[in-house]
């Protein structure tokens, strides 16, 4: 890639520890980025940040729940006190609760989406997402321009089975990326979100096999893809190239939409 630009730039990532997140942060360490790790979960924290040093980058770990406005905010301090800007946001921390909205048997509903299940999904992924932009756009207006990246889903586009919280928070990031756009691009802060398809990480992996074979089944290219994937559109999208794409909701599926 031409320079990317993003040599000592400032990265936060939600949800940083693993699986997509964690391929993100090592990616932009390539790039020489300084990289912000939060999430939830300390997941060897000690193995990443050596991975992001080896990497060419530099990084920081901090255990910050999306869902409390007051972590959010401490975090967003010690990493500007730290670093004294932020440049990149990516919104990637989430969670599925999955049910179905309403299961019937022999004419009996059995089952049925519960309100914590709903409730959960929405904090961390709509909320979350919400509540770190938030936090975070004050320091980039006035630094004078930004990157807000979010994880969308191709779910979040055409809906899936089971899945009634994860679509609606999915989709509310679709329309919050693009609400965003209009408001701060005349503070030259890019908004974007990136909608997965299938991914090979440990959460889809851990599936029975049968699943995963139905998901690339239904993949034109016929297979899963790598967090590294999504990781590549998170650095581009970040990057010089991509200066002028702004309020768009790009899709790295393998082509699964076509194939459904």
């Amino acid at each position: 890639m031409k320079d990317a630009g993003l040599r000592d730039k400032v990265v936060i990532i939600t949800g940083g520890s693993s699986g997509i997140g964690r391929a993100t942060a090592v990616r932009f360490a390539e790039e020489g980025s300084r990289v912000a790790i939060w999430d939830a979960v300390d997941k060897d924290s000690k193995t990443l940040l050596k991975e992001i040093r080896e990497a060419g980058g530099k990084g920081s770990f901090q255990l910050v729940d999306v869902v409390d406005v007051g972590t959010i905010e401490s975090a967003v301090t010690d990493t500007v006190g730290r670093w004294g800007q932020i440049d990149v946001l990516i919104n990637n921390a989430g969670i599925v609760r999955d049910a179905q909205l309403a299961k019937f048997n022999d004419g009996q509903m059995k089952k049925a989406m519960t309100d914590e299940q709903w409730d959960a999904v929405i904090a961390v992924n709509l909320k979350g997402v919400f509540a770190c932009t938030r936090a975070v756009v004050p320091h980039m207006i006035k630094q004078g321009g930004g990157v807000i990246l979010s994880a969308s889903s191709i779910i979040g586009l055409y809906g899936n089975f089971g899945q009634t919280n994860y679509v609606a928070a999915k989709a509310g990031v679709i329309g919050m990326t693009k609400t965003w756009a209009r408001e701060l691009g005349k503070y030259n802060i890019r908004v974007n979100a990136v909608a997965p398809g299938f991914v090979g990480t440990e959460m889809v992996l851990a599936v029975p096999p049968k699943i995963v074979e139905k998901m690339v089944a239904h993949t034109p290219l016929g297979k899963l893809g790598k967090p590294e994937d999504i990781a590549n559109a998170y650095v581009w999208l970040s990057s010089n190239q991509a200066s002028f794409v702004h309020g768009a909701v790009i899709s790295v599926d393998g082509g699964l939409v076509i194939g459904t």
